[in-house]
């Protein structure tokens, strides 16, 4: 949320700065820039849970959650936190990290869309610890997975 009220903030300036010349020049003024929704499109397979599995369209807004997806709310409000605590959880695992060797089933999920201003093109799995937290970060936008 504070990211979001910054980049809507100094967008808001840019264009205040911009506009000036056309303001004194007696012109008309051009329209703010507003940053957009986020708007994700999201598909899981192989869940062990059949409600869960499937592909899922989800929008957050500024105090809205819309779509289809089963949990939009949750979702959001989770997606919210992790923007608040500056975390990409899109991000790929680093090649460099160790992760235990443990199977957390075969669960998939793939996200497109964007995300804070950003594109998201992310593939999700469980197929070690270090993807298991990935994924388990990213609940309930990812269901719970069954091994």
């Amino acid at each position: 949320m504070l990211r979001r009220l910054v980049l809507t903030s100094a967008a808001s300036l840019a264009a205040l700065v911009a506009a000036a010349p056309a303001a004194a020049a007696g012109g008309p003024l051009p329209l703010p820039l507003l940053a957009g929704p986020d708007s994700l499109t999201v598909t899981v397979k192989n869940s062990g849970n059949p409600m869960a599995d499937g592909t899922f369209e989800l929008t957050c807004g500024v105090r809205s959650a819309e779509g289809t997806h089963p949990k939009a709310k949750g979702a959001c409000d989770r997606l919210e936190e992790l923007a608040q605590e500056g975390r990409d959880p899109f991000a790929p695992v680093a090649t460099s990290q160790m992760c235990t060797q443990q199977h957390g089933g075969d669960a998939t999920a793939h996200v497109t869309g964007t995300w804070q201003g950003q594109d998201v093109d992310a593939h999700f799995q469980r197929t070690n610890g270090c993807e298991i937290a990935r994924w388990d970060t990213l609940k309930p936008l990812l269901p719970m997975a069954r091994s």
